[in-house]
């Protein structure tokens, strides 16, 4: 199989990222089904010790800090993370690299029988697109050697394909409203998905959640016979500087204290890192030789596009993946703490199943100047329909068919000391990006 034939049989399954379930309950998201795969498989996602991550906002910074940390210890690490910005090998990596394409198609080859012979019989339903790149990163992870695999859920946490593993460290990254149709219209539903990650004898490891969302975690923490770490409490971190290429915190950790860098930007990238150190104590606690320079080394090299990212200076040019009203505020309050600029101009694109009103009431108020566009992706809003939205709160929005030229659009009306921001959605950010490195921009 090549590759160009696996990723196409790949996105002829069931895709929930692209067609939202219609329920979200056991029988769409059955377990029992991906188990069946695995074990077909020779259990490939035991072996190895884990770090499982759920929570709404960071999943993805907060995976790639741990496995950048690991990898510096000299552990061969599996990172398992969604979405992808520009190809399907982006989800399945090692020691920071992603799976190659020839490995890519192996995996989807090994998997394909068994996923047809599953779903043929249908008793627990068919496999999907995540569940059988799941199956495809824990085949990899184990002909690879790794020691040690960091896996993001999609989706909740309670019925996600990666929730197979039984965990050594769990993590949960900040909890708010998103998914809220599937997920459920409050925190405490919300938080009892992403807990569901939670298994007995692990590490908890929390961000600072709101009490609806925390009282969840550590009664799931209290019902597991789990130890509850909550950053914020148990581990502090400062902001001590920063600039356009990173920002230095120090952490006050429960082994060690650490004055750290980290080459991403924004508050939200601090609490991340918090989150990092913790799990890598955590390890260290459990027999993991991870050193206090190990910590400082990995944070400093860690890499994770597309979330304050700076394509150029002059003027500045930003893309950032957030896609809910609550990342969409601390996007914002980042880009002021960090970013001079005398006016803000706004390319804003978005998937139809957003809060899209949310998100356009947060940047109404900072906006100079609204570009929307729709991205090529099968769940993106339409551009007249985010044009509306943004026009119901007072603020003209100029419509562009696509990202290049929302871009282009974007650049001619700024001048030097202005800065523009492709925001909305992580797809709409990876077009953008693409659309600049390809491009010929003034």
């Amino acid at each position: 199989m090549e590759y160009s034939a696996a990723a196409a049989y790949l996105e002829g399954l069931t895709d929930y990222e692209i067609s939202p379930a219609a329920a979200y309950n056991a029988a769409n998201f059955d377990l029992r089904r991906v188990e069946i795969l695995l074990r077909e498989m020779g259990q490939p996602h035991r072996g190895r010790k884990t770090v499982h991550i759920a929570g709404t906002k960071g999943k993805g910074s907060t995976a790639a800090m741990i496995s950048s940390i690991l990898v510096s210890a000299g552990y061969r690490t599996g990172l398992f993370t969604s979405p992808h910005l520009y190809t399907w090998q982006e989800r399945i990596a090692v020691n920071g690299r992603p799976v190659t394409k020839r490995d890519f198609a192996r995996l989807a080859g090994a998997v394909q029988k068994r996923i047809e012979a599953i779903s043929r019989e249908a008793r627990f339903g068919k496999i999907t697109t995540f569940e059988a790149l799941t199956a495809m990163a824990f085949l990899y992870f184990r002909d690879k050697g790794t020691a040690f695999q960091v896996l993001e859920t999609g989706m909740g946490g309670r019925l996600d394909a990666t929730n197979v593993v039984d965990p050594d460290v769990c993590i949960l990254t900040s909890i708010s409203f998103d998914h809220t149709q599937v997920l459920g219209n409050t925190l405490a539903k919300i938080a009892a998905e992403k807990a569901g990650i939670i298994k007995p004898g692990c590490t908890v490891i929390s961000a600072p959640q709101q009490p609806e969302a925390l009282a969840v975690i550590a009664a799931q923490c209290r019902l597991s016979g789990c130890k509850l770490v909550l950053a914020g409490e148990d581990i502090k971190w400062k902001r001590l500087s920063g600039d356009l290429k990173g920002q230095t915190l120090s952490v006050r950790g429960r082994n060690d204290s650490y004055k750290l860098h980290i080459p991403l930007l924004g508050d939200h990238q601090l609490e991340n890192a918090c989150l990092a150190v913790a799990a890598a104590e955590a390890l260290s606690q459990q027999g993991a030789g991870v050193t206090v320079d190990n910590i400082v080394r990995g944070l400093d090299s860690v890499k994770w596009p597309a979330r304050l990212q700076v394509l150029r200076q002059s003027p500045l040019l930003i893309i950032d993946g957030a896609h809910n009203t609550y990342s969409m505020k601390a996007m914002l309050e980042s880009i002021r703490n960090y970013f001079p600029y005398k006016k803000l101009h706004i390319i804003f694109g978005s998937s139809a199943d957003k809060d899209i009103d949310g998100m356009a009431a947060v940047l109404a108020g900072f906006a100079g100047s609204v570009i929307v566009t729709s991205s090529g992706h099968p769940r993106a809003a339409a551009a007249e329909q985010l044009a509306h939205i943004f026009r119901q709160r007072g603020v003209p929005a100029d419509i562009r068919p696509d990202a290049r030229q929302a871009l282009s659009a974007a650049l001619a009306a700024c001048g030097d000391d202005d800065l523009v921001l492709a925001t909305g959605s992580l797809f709409l950010a990876a077009e953008i990006g693409r659309a600049f490195k390809e491009g010929n921009f003034r």
